[in-house]
């Protein structure tokens, strides 16, 4: 079978070429890891959790640092990758699954798992939804069973349960999800058939109904009686006086304690459906006749999960909802994920109309979002009230097969509608009038199709979902804009209103006509015309298309069989509609047509789309084994870097070691692996890369492990042992940036080859290894550079002379517990390289021997563990990260430490507060260590509120230290920010609470500054954060932020020794006091005043700072 490699549309080839793939590895160690939480803070790190029960660390700036295998799971290689702003890391168990379609690749998307949505979502564990094969009943068992697998929702409508997993247990539920198919290769178990992410979903953000025809379908009697639309949102504020009255049944499927519209999204769609003007009859809705079914799938943040989102179509469907609105979305796949399926299987089995936002991703092709992707979906984009198309609006084609979406365009810019008083979206925009907001996105257009579909509902209550979409796709009016940008066109419900002829199907698609196009044959399809009236209708029908750049198509490239046709009365008629290809002459991509029949009082649009072929040719490749025999564990990436393919893909070869691909010309990089054992790297993994590959006849390339060689990294100390291996390269060129890596349990399993002619510029490439000999050392080696091609194997000796010593001081805040150090390489032009911790006692001393060679930069994290998890990961109690990478010189003794105190905030570098329009964002560290390193801590409890002009504005239990954000009005006023964050005595014996203020002034602005500084205190105390007791001690004071330097107008410093009961003013002198240091096991607090020269102040408090010993 020959597959297809997706193309670039010619808005989308620049973004697809500025493509990097860096390199995330495996960690070198069994089974430790920590989970994702509060404790990672603003250190720069967090974990994400695997479907595979591996575990990713990721950095503040979303950059993979490494993976740390699941227990049993340490010898399976890894690959992590990043591509168009997207970050996967792979296991390669998982690949062919993944590349099957059988697992949803958001489970190993890393941007999408470590999205601020997905984090809150996920807190509580990993969250999938499992769909099964028949009854299943053993299947359904063992999942179950899978250690904390919980069954959250079962979701009859496609056979399949929301499972809830404990992290700890997730490396269970992947082995009760997948089965053993032959040499390290995994399938879905028995009765299993999809799993997929139970991912966020958010919502898509007067003249309007005069624009689509409402006042005369309510001249004409028809408001909507009778009709139920389910608006399936974030809730619905009944007491609107535009809505009182309105809604007959609500349920509440998210995550939100109760249905209340606390976002004020749901409030805003439901008003432009069916509010009934009651307020102000300026702004009733399109169908205020009809009743609303409010079905809260988004929480009060706009946000929710796929399964209680097909729960709500469930029970929307239950109660007899005629149309379903549903204004979220997101991102699209080729493959069908579970709210496409939902929606196609409702619209086909209950005829109920799905009327869905195409999205706010515009104007790029292709951003059409899922649920809107659903082949059944009515697919709405926006215009304004001058039919102008809106930028924002998402267009197709649509991902995977080029088909038509949105299928039609409507009102949504600027639209005004009911507000939910006191909501997020409230307290955002503004009312104005009165009980009204204004705001624009595909959202807005999408209440008002389902208004239209419930006016035509009561006009025809016979009719479904086939009719009611078929007549709004029908009768709509036509904009300057292609079949991709605006479907048929705008809605007119007064035309719809007497349509009685409907297009089957909605619109057509032709396929791909392949390359070369001079053999083109021409493409036929049927398109039938389904009289519902009373009367025969003649039509006469006529085709325009356009070409790839928007301009008039060819003469003769769409083609009618017939000019007229006459319709019988309740019956069909059908007229050929062809596309040539050959004609398009050398313009290559999406042709796109209208089709209009027309006459006897009707006018039917139909849009019709093919795909012509740009130059594109086969390529085949062929794996084979180190034993000779054909390879079925091979698997091969492709990236396009010019040309028009766009993306990454990723391909499994068949049990004869073959996959064969249709690719259009243009430059490539091809990665492939051919493993012995996909679950024991350790058996060889051969790594065959070719980073020029150009395309420009049918191709056969040999993937032929026997040609690899091995890899030889030998360290000086031959009793240390290689835990760890990595080889990566990165490859620069005009069009793109671009790196793999492969990571791999010691050097001797690796073999690798360079195929292809040399790349010349732009081309490095490293090697990366960790050796262990003791349990107070290591070694970690980062080598490479600049190469005109990648390596057929390696060899490099590696001496004691090249190597620096860095003792690293491991700090504890609390007894009893344990931690490790990250050591993070880097070579100029290279991927990051990490080499995982091992866990040892804290307090403790750990020293790495790192390279210098090649200009390599290291960079150190360090995690606190307090205890282990029921799989044996640690659970991270705190973590902290030295910052930017840096040169260490060879033969030469450094020291670091970290996790001692005073813990206190830290305001500078990437970590403050700032403005830009009316919001008020940043991060500001509260437990940042003694040494200044950024980092956070787990927390008991905390308090954050923001006054304005002296009155509260917002309150929450949101620690500043993660990425905090307040919407403020624009004009000029007095703030403060305080804070108060209490730790544990489990977790910290030291700097256990930490009060924070700061006031300033600000104003409405782009991107500034906002002036806030702290005071921070640098005693010099041991691993243990204490000191003599007893003692006088000088303490360093250091301002940081506005303040500093030349900025500093006062700083008063007190201490306490009785918890902040008394506090006892000490003298500032050079930036120092003096203390006498507490009795043994009593603490101290420090408490500072900072005011700058322009009047701007802050206040931090820490107590039990350090103590006595």
């Amino acid at each position: 079978m020959r597959r297809q490699v997706k193309r670039a549309s010619a808005t989308t080839v620049a973004a697809a070429a500025a493509v990097a793939l860096t390199a995330g590895l495996t960690t070198p160690y069994a089974a430790e890891g920590t989970p994702t939480g509060a404790a990672a803070g603003a250190s720069g790190h967090h974990r994400v959790q695997l479907i595979t029960g591996d575990r990713v660390l990721v950095d503040a700036k979303g950059q993979v640092r490494g993976v740390e295998a699941a227990k049993g799971r340490e010898r399976i290689p890894v690959q992590t990758f990043r591509a168009n702003g997207r970050t996967y890391v792979l296991p390669l168990d998982a690949r062919r699954l993944l590349a099957e379609g059988r697992i949803d690749r958001r489970l190993f998307d890393i941007s999408e798992l470590s999205g601020k949505a997905n984090r809150a979502a996920q807190a509580k564990g990993l969250k999938v939804i499992v769909r099964y094969r028949g009854a299943a009943a053993g299947a359904r068992g063992e999942v179950r069973d899978a250690g904390g697998t919980k069954v959250r929702r079962t979701l009859k409508s496609l056979n399949a349960e929301a499972l809830t997993t404990p992290a700890a247990d997730t490396a269970a539920l992947w082995r009760a999800l997948t089965s053993e198919r032959g040499a390290g290769a995994r399938s879905t178990a028995s009765g299993v058939d999809r799993i997929w992410l139970d991912g966020t979903r958010k919502a898509s953000l007067d003249k309007s109904t005069k624009q689509i025809g409402a006042d005369k379908a309510w001249a004409a009697g028809y408001d909507g009686k009778g009709v139920k639309i389910a608006v399936l949102d974030t809730g619905v504020d009944q007491t609107h006086p535009d809505l009182k009255g309105q809604e007959i049944a609500e349920k509440n499927f998210s995550g939100a304690d109760d249905a209340k519209d606390r976002y004020g999204h749901g409030t805003h769609v439901a008003s432009i459906a069916a509010g009934t003007g009651a307020k102000n009859s300026k702004f009733k809705g399109v169908a205020p006749g009809a009743k609303l079914l409010d079905g809260k799938v988004l929480d009060d943040f706009g946000s929710g999960d796929d399964s209680g989102i097909i729960a709500g179509m469930e029970w929307a469907v239950a109660e007899g909802a005629d149309v379903v609105n549903l204004s979220l979305g997101g991102g699209d796949t080729p493959e069908e994920d579970p709210l496409e399926a939902a929606v196609n299987k409702f619209s086909a089995e209950k005829g109920t109309l799905f009327a869905i936002a195409a999205g706010n991703e515009g104007p790029d092709a292709g951003t059409v979002g899922s649920p809107g992707s659903a082949e059944a979906a009515l697919t709405v984009g926006a215009v304004d009230d001058k039919d102008a198309l809106a930028e924002f609006s998402s267009r197709g084609p649509r991902i995977g097969d080029g088909a038509v979406k949105p299928d039609v365009t409507a009102p949504g810019v600027d639209t005004t509608a009911a507000a939910a008083p006191g909501s997020v979206i409230d307290e955002e925009v503004g009312q104005n009038p009165e009980g009204y907001l204004t705001i624009s996105g595909t959202s807005m257009a999408t209440p008002h199709v389902a208004g239209a579909a419930a006016l035509l509902k009561q006009r025809h209550p016979d009719w479904k979902q086939p009719e009611l979409k078929g007549a709004l796709t029908a009768s709509t009016v036509a904009g300057k804009y292609t079949a991709f940008e605006q479907g048929s066109g705008r809605i007119a419900v007064d035309r719809a209103l007497d349509q009685t002829v409907v297009a089957e199907p909605v619109s057509v698609s032709f396929g791909v006509a392949e390359w070369p196009h001079t053999d083109d044959k021409p493409i036929t399809r049927k398109v039938t015309y389904r009289n519902l009236g009373t009367k025969d209708v003649t039509l006469d029908l006529a085709a325009t298309g356009t070409d790839p750049k928007g301009k008039p198509a060819p003469a003769g490239f769409f083609t009618l069989g017939a000019k007229q046709i006459t319709v019988p009365a309740g019956g069909t008629a059908s007229a050929d509609v062809t596309a040539n290809p050959k004609l398009g002459g050398t313009l290559d991509g999406g042709y796109s047509a209208h089709i209009v029949a027309s006459g006897g009082g009707q006018s039917v649009r139909t849009a019709a789309a093919v795909d012509r072929e740009v130059e594109s040719y086969d390529l085949t490749l062929k794996a084979t084994g180190r034993d000779g025999k054909p390879a079925p564990n091979a698997y091969s990436f492709l990236l396009g870097v010019s040309g028009a393919a766009s993306d990454f893909e990723e391909f499994p070869h068949d049990p004869s070691g073959t996959v064969k691909l249709r690719v259009p010309r243009g430059g490539y990089v091809l990665d492939s692996t051919v493993s012995v054992d996909e679950d024991d790297a350790a058996k060889g993994v051969d790594a065959l890369s070719r980073p020029k590959l150009d395309i420009a006849k049918d191709t056969t390339i040999e993937l032929d492990a026997r040609t690899t060689k091995p890899v030889d990294v030998k360290l000086f100390d031959g009793a240390a042992e290689n835990s760890f291996a990595a080889m990566s390269y990165d490859l620069a060129t005009e069009e793109m940036n671009f790196g793999s890596s492969l990571a791999v349990p010691s050097f001797a399993a690796l073999r690798t080859r360079h195929l292809g002619p040399a790349v010349g510029e732009g081309l490095t490439q490293s090697w990366a290894g960790q050796w262990t000999r003791d349990a107070s050392s290591e070694y970690d080696v980062v080598l490479g550079g600049k190469v005109k091609q990648l390596a057929n194997g390696y060899k490099r000796d590696v001496r004691k002379a090249e190597l620096a010593a860095v003792r690293v001081g491991l700090g504890a805040s609390a007894p009893g517990r344990t931690g490790g150090v990250w050591a993070i390489g880097e070579l100029p032009n290279s991927s990051t390289v990490s080499t995982g911790p091992a866990p040892q006692k804290l307090p403790g001393v750990r020293t790495l021997y790192v390279s210098t060679a090649d200009k390599a930069r290291w960079t150190f994290d360090m995690d606190q563990y307090g205890g282990v998890d029921p799989d044996g990961f640690p659970i991270q109690e705190a973590a902290y990260s030295l910052g930017k990478a840096q040169l260490f010189a060879p033969g030469k003794a450094y020291e670091k430490v970290f996790n001692t105190g005073v813990f206190g905030p830290r305001v500078g570098g990437d970590h403050g507060l700032y403005r830009d329009g009316d919001e008020l964002y940043g991060s500001l560290p509260l437990f940042a260590d003694g040494k200044g390193h950024a980092g956070g801590s787990l927390y008991k409890s905390v308090r954050t509120t923001l006054y304005r002009d002296g009155k509260k504005l917002v309150e929450n239990a949101d620690p500043l230290d993660g990425s905090g954000q307040f919407t403020v009005p624009a004009g000029d006023a007095a703030y403060k920010l305080t804070t108060s964050v209490q730790r544990d005595a489990k977790v910290a014996g030291v700097s256990r609470r930490i009060d924070a203020s700061w006031t300033f002034r600000s104003k409405r602005a782009t991107s500034a500054t906002v002036p806030l500084s702290t005071a921070r205190f640098g005693p010099k105390l041991g691993l243990d954060s204490t000191a003599p007791a007893g003692k006088s001690m000088t303490v360093p004071v250091t301002v940081q932020g506005a303040a500093a330097g030349g900025n500093l107008k006062s700083l008063y410093v007190y201490a306490s020794y009785d918890y902040g009961q008394s506090w006892k003013r000490l003298d500032v002198k050079d930036g120092k006091v003096t203390v006498k240091n507490p009795a043994k096991g009593k603490g101290i607090a420090f408490h500072a005043k900072v005011t700058d020269k322009k009047g701007n102040k802050a206040t931090v408090s820490v107590y039990d700072a350090y103590r006595g010993k």
